[in-house]
């Protein structure tokens, strides 16, 4: 089953065309990693699919259902309530975690359960704490975001996604803001989610972690896609001169 369904999108910031007819399908269980170089339209394409940025032109489907349709060249948005609906199948990681510095660890992970999608409280908090287990915190969840290392931040908004019950998650550059160190620990978490068949589109520089736990990889330069295909050929055999180019200075 197809998860995400992005046709032909089109997005210009001032007149300047920052992504051209991109075009992509994410199905159930699938990691996709999105590679290319800083300014190549890979975080706008990211914002896009998640709603953040308003598309100019194509359309967005989750589960089939179109959040934005393509009408004459031009997207039209669905309405609120099945904007909503579409809003509830994903979660987002930003690379700068984006707690709220107020709340507990707890409250962070809890607060949108509860107040979005109005959950039991006890079933909510049993699901936080097993994340925070799972994330290495569990001693943690009193913590103020400011008491964390930056690994253990991006670990709890991490869980903060999970706990939305998310089909898909989108990573934005999770490593980015990290020391190496720090990166292998997030890389670690990400790469127990793919063991559980979890469905992700992670923006990355990682390219060993794109090649080995990936299913499937994007280059993209100057707002298109140049290339993509099998992680291992892509990353490894790339066809294209461009990503030729832009690997070689990672291999």
């Amino acid at each position: 089953m197809n998860i995400l369904e992005i046709k032909h999108c089109r997005k210009s910031f001032d007149g300047v065309q920052v992504l051209s007819d991109i075009s992509l399908t994410v199905s159930e269980g699938q990691v996709v990693s999105i590679i290319g170089p800083s300014g190549s339209g890979k975080s706008t394409l990211l914002r896009c699919a998640t709603l953040l940025e308003t598309m100019d032109g194509g359309s967005l489907a989750y589960l089939g259902k179109f959040a934005v349709r393509d009408e004459g060249g031009k997207s039209v948005y669905a309405s609120h309530a099945e904007l909503k609906q579409a809003r509830a199948c994903f979660g987002l990681v930003f690379q700068n975690f984006n707690l709220f510095p107020h709340y507990t660890v707890l409250k962070n992970i809890t607060a949108a359960p509860l107040l979005i999608q109005k959950r039991e409280k006890a079933e909510v908090l049993q699901t936080a704490r097993d994340l925070l287990s799972k994330m290495g915190l569990a001693d943690r969840e009193d913590a103020y975001p400011y008491q964390l290392s930056g690994g253990q931040q991006q670990r709890v908004s991490i869980a903060r996604a999970l706990a939305m019950r998310p089909k898909i998650l989108f990573f934005d550059e999770p490593t980015s803001a990290l020391d190496p160190e720090l990166t292998g620990e997030i890389l670690k978490v990400i790469r127990a989610l793919a063991a559980e068949h979890m469905t992700m589109v992670i923006v990355t520089h990682e390219m060993a972690f794109a090649r080995d736990v990936s299913d499937h990889v994007i280059f993209m330069d100057g707002g298109v896609i140049v290339e993509q295909g099998n992680p291992k050929d892509i990353i490894n055999n790339p066809s294209h001169e461009r990503t030729i180019q832009f690997l070689s200075r990672f291999n």
